[in-house]
């Protein structure tokens, strides 16, 4: 069920936000489970390379590029201009006595600074989704409204802009 449903997702985001010009985004999909691993991916180029059980190929599709609109995490979007550089998904199953959990890794840039962009985030994900996150030098951890881990790293690139990664585990 899980590689079925991260397959058709690698698949689907390439169409759902397509773009001719600078660099795409990454995506990549790691799972694992009782009937073996899937590793899944799109390059910023837009190569699309799956290798599940019984399974291998690669595909070229066009660049993508996802941005504060393709952005949802419980109502939050990203700060706005925003582009997603690289996601990151690693989905366990639950094996090792339950104990290994899944990760999600989002790399993204933004036109604000680290301040501006902690600050917008502080404010919206206790308000509006339901987590409990307080500021973390230039960046947030806390909890998701699931009491998940959460934690934003947020660094500065020149004067005005900033270069963040949102980490969430299960």
């Amino acid at each position: 069920m899980l590689r079925t449903f991260a397959a058709a997702l690698i698949l689907a985001l390439p169409l759902a936000a397509c773009d001719s010009g600078g660099d795409g985004t990454t995506i990549s999909i790691n799972a694992s489970g009782t009937d073996g691993n899937m590793v899944a991916g799109v390059d910023k180029d837009g190569q699309v390379s799956v290798n599940v059980p019984g399974f291998s190929g690669k595909l070229k599709l066009p660049k993508m590029k996802l941005d504060a609109g393709d952005f949802d995490l419980n109502g939050v979007k990203l700060y706005p201009g925003s582009t997603i550089s690289a996601m990151n998904v690693d989905a366990k199953d639950g094996g090792k006595g339950g104990t290994d959990s899944g990760r999600v890794r989002i790399s993204f840039d933004s036109p604000g600074t680290p301040k501006a962009v902690q600050d917008w985030f502080l404010q919206r994900l206790n308000k509006d989704a339901g987590f409990k996150v307080k500021v973390d030098g230039t960046g947030l951890t806390g909890t998701t409204e699931k009491d998940k881990p959460f934690k934003l790293e947020l660094a500065p690139v020149g004067a005005d802009h900033a270069k963040g990664t949102i980490l969430l585990s299960d």
